[in-house]
């Protein structure tokens, strides 16, 4: 039977955003954009560590992704940036994969499993290798860039199953970059399993849709 995760997190979230806010009073010395990165980077490490635990993760490895990913407010969108996503956008025409900016200025890379990975394995697919070699370069040209994978898989089979077959693809796809000389001490991976379906897990095809892997890249001021 599977934990729930709901209330946990909701708790701990909270106490972290009230601890990290009385940073504001009149003594504090922070801005509010500084006071909200750091309530972002707080809270984001304290949800982080939980889905990375309840996950199957280490929760330390989900806490540094989850202040990286908390940290609202510390990723530039540069002219770097937007060279970088229309790299990728023509890497990827006619792939299915998706890549957009998100709204804290990071560039993302939605990968389908007919790219990515094939069924219960986590080994690079060949499609996959060319947009990673130029995901690679990319990086390479970003020496401030801090990137957050996420691998996930279908609700086929059970959590012991799933939980490390979504962190190995997310750790592939690590290996894999910095085989080609990305910055390996950069990139945060996570895994979690069948917990965040994008589409209804009753169909082959949202099947295939739901086992997927997101990559996350943010270039830091």
């Amino acid at each position: 039977m599977r934990k729930s995760l709901t209330l946990l997190p909701v708790t701990a979230v909270l106490a972290a955003a009230l601890a990290l806010s009385g940073c504001s009073g009149t003594g504090g010395g922070m801005t509010d954009t500084q006071r909200n990165t750091a309530i972002g980077t707080g809270v984001g490490a304290v949800a982080g560590a939980l889905i990375s635990k309840g996950t199957g993760g280490k929760a330390g490895v989900g806490a540094a992704a989850g202040a990286v990913v908390g940290g609202i407010g510390t990723y530039i969108w540069s002219a770097n940036m937007e060279k970088r996503k229309q790299e990728m956008q023509a890497a990827t025409q006619g792939t299915g994969i998706d890549v957009s900016q998100t709204a804290d200025n990071r560039l993302k890379l939605d990968i389908p499993s007919d790219v990515s990975f094939d069924t219960g394995r986590y080994d690079i697919k060949s499609n996959f290798a060319p947009i990673l070699n130029q995901l690679a370069q990319g990086l390479r040209s970003t020496p401030n860039a801090v990137v957050h994978i996420v691998g996930h898989t279908d609700s086929t089979g059970s959590d012991a199953v799933n939980n490390p077959l979504s962190l190995n693809r997310a750790n592939a796809t690590r290996d894999y970059l910095a085989m080609r000389g990305a910055n390996a001490n950069s990139i945060y991976t996570e895994g979690r399993g069948s917990y965040e379906p994008i589409a209804s897990n009753a169909t082959a095809d949202g099947r295939a849709r739901n086992r997927r892997v997101e990559i996350f890249m943010g270039e830091t001021q």
